[in-house]
């Protein structure tokens, strides 16, 4: 047996590779490294560089390697860029998930664990928010992987696998053994960008909105630490193996900190200023959303280590620092 990673080179797929075999899982990465890295992959897995739409190399890579669970990381993650090209988004995040989706049944794989987005609920009506929620997308992002958790759903009820839908709110930080972290350039993550900032790396952050009904006019996130993310990812394997039924399940603390509070939070932790620009809204974001965690916690057992927005900056902190080493060599 052995597990499918699709988008395992990248920043949370990275995390879930190492946390996979460090379990002692055989672990097989499918990614095409365009915004992924190799030397960010786990040495005990196997890497295939490819695409998770060609579905005869799907095909190959799952009968030669006896894969009994996929992980699907790989797509696209940018609300505004989602906006700005749909159709790209519909590719990349719908259409490859639909031959994924169709290799794993071609291939017999029982277990399917898909990488899902709190943007599915748009601005939620209720705080915080459960899975029974309204689903009402406000972006090609959101929209695009909701289609995906309904294919899911229909492939699931036609063939007979089995899936956990992971709804994830704002993933940050890193490997607290240093050996992964949040590696793109150009990323949009608040939290990455204010570290970067702070490193003068970049020359300032824009805070996006500063108008939303929240008491301070800035948008309010749940901030999950990236370790705990994968922990869920790796419960509920557990779970689906041990013949657990499908799962829908948000991944997120239950509280939330406006973007000002992790500008401070970065600003304190680091030590160092950065100048902040203020700007007007961000097509498709919600004012505030929260998870509600009761569900994964009493599903999967799963009980974050990592709840705490200073360990969290500290570890992102430390990432970055260390890829500024890197590119020095």
């Amino acid at each position: 047996m052995s597990v499918l990673v699709t988008g395992g080179g990248g920043y949370i797929g990275s995390h879930m590779v190492w946390h996979l075999t460090d379990a002692g899982e055989d672990v097989v990465v499918l990614d095409n490294l365009t915004t992924g890295f190799d030397w960010a992959i786990a040495p005990e897995a196997s890497l295939v560089q490819g695409d998770c739409g060609d579905l005869d190399l799907l095909d190959r890579v799952i009968g030669e390697n006896g894969v009994d669970a996929i992980v699907h990381f790989a797509g696209s993650i940018v609300v505004p860029e989602s906006v700005a090209d749909p159709l790209g988004y519909y590719l990349n995040n719908t259409v490859k998930s639909r031959t994924l989706i169709e290799a794993a049944v071609r291939g017999g794989v029982g277990n399917f664990i898909f990488s899902s987005t709190a943007a599915v609920y748009g601005t939620p009506e209720t705080y915080p928010v459960s899975e029974d929620a309204p689903l009402a997308p406000e972006s090609p992002y959101g929209r695009s992987k909701l289609m995906t958790e309904m294919m899911l759903a229909d492939a699931s009820a036609a063939h007979g696998f089995t899936y956990a839908a992971l709804r994830y709110f704002n993933v940050a930080g890193a490997d607290p053994k240093g050996r992964t972290g949040q590696s793109t350039r150009g990323a949009t993550h608040l939290i990455k960008v204010a570290c970067e900032a702070a490193l003068g790396k970049r020359d300032s952050l824009t805070v996006f909105g500063t108008d939303y009904p929240t008491d301070d006019g800035t948008g309010v996130r749940d901030y999950i630490h990236v370790s705990d993310l994968v922990a869920a990812h790796g419960d509920a394997l557990r779970y689906l193996r041990d013949g657990g039924a499908n799962l829908v399940a948000n991944c997120g603390y239950g509280h939330g900190f406006s973007v000002l509070e992790v500008v401070e939070t970065v600003k304190r932790v680091s030590g160092d200023d950065f100048r902040v620009d203020l700007g007007p809204r961000r097509p498709g974001d919600p004012a505030a959303i929260v998870a509600s965690r009761e569900r994964i916690s009493r599903e999967l057992g799963w009980q974050p280590r990592f709840d705490d927005l200073d360990a969290i900056v500290a570890s992102a902190l430390k990432w970055e620092e260390s890829l500024v080493r890197r590119n020095q060599r």
